[in-house]
């Protein structure tokens, strides 16, 4: 196994659902780190016991990181190896650990990527949907700014990778169904966990599927491109 570097920020993917796609590399990391600065500390725990990883963990969320991100550098600085973790999947991507990387390269510390499990190229490559290009939009704004954004989407000739919960995703479904008329879609719900769920049609049998049956779990939600000719 590689030897760690000191004073590096170690982005560490970590499964989505199954511990099972954990890597080697990912728990060596992991083991070898002086501290991992986690989102969710609760849930990071169950992972890291697993695996029998004893790093001191700590909280680093979008809550506390203004007091965390200078607290963090300054352990960089003094030579210690941080590994950032998300609640599950590759750390950067709609979390706060952007703002981390952020600041780690204002201040010239190195940034390693341990590649790993992505919610987003797992639905993608299993929905059937074109995969060649794509956007990722995250979450869509609860309020502001979110009719601007769907008129935007509404006109992407890529397709569309969204997340959304559970209890907002039909209302969203909806939303869409409004603005982009009934176009291909796929719904990937609980990757790569017990229950996994990969609903292919449009957003009309969508929305009257969602109608029908309470969901629970983190959705991936994927809508066809715009097409010109239509």
């Amino acid at each position: 196994m590689e030897t760690i570097e000191k004073g590096a920020l170690y982005l560490v993917a970590t499964p989505i659902g199954n511990l099972a796609d954990m890597t080697f590399r990912a728990v060596h990391i992991l083991q070898q780190a002086d501290v991992i600065a986690a989102e969710d500390t609760r849930k990071s725990s169950v992972l890291l016991s697993h695996y029998q990883i004893h790093t001191p963990l700590r909280s680093y969320h979008s809550y506390n990181l203004k007091r965390e991100t200078p607290r963090l550098i300054e352990l960089l600085k003094q030579g210690q190896t941080v590994a950032l973790i998300s609640d599950a999947g590759t750390p950067g991507i709609s979390d706060p650990g952007y703002h981390l990387v952020q600041a780690c390269i204002q201040e010239n510390i190195r940034i390693i990527p341990i590649p790993g499990p992505s919610a987003i190229i797992t639905a993608l490559v299993a929905s059937g949907l074109p995969s060649h290009r794509f956007v990722f939009e995250g979450f869509l704004p609860r309020k502001k700014g979110r009719k601007t954004r769907l008129d935007q989407l509404a006109r992407e000739e890529r397709t569309v990778v969204l997340y959304e919960s559970p209890h907002r995703i039909l209302k969203t479904v909806k939303e869409l169904h409004e603005r982009m008329g009934d176009r291909s879609c796929v719904m990937a719900r609980e990757l790569t966990k017990k229950f996994e769920e990969f609903f292919r049609g449009t957003l009309a049998e969508l929305e009257k599927y969602l109608e029908s049956k309470p969901i629970k779990g983190e959705i991936v939600l994927l809508i066809q491109g715009f097409n010109k000719r239509d």
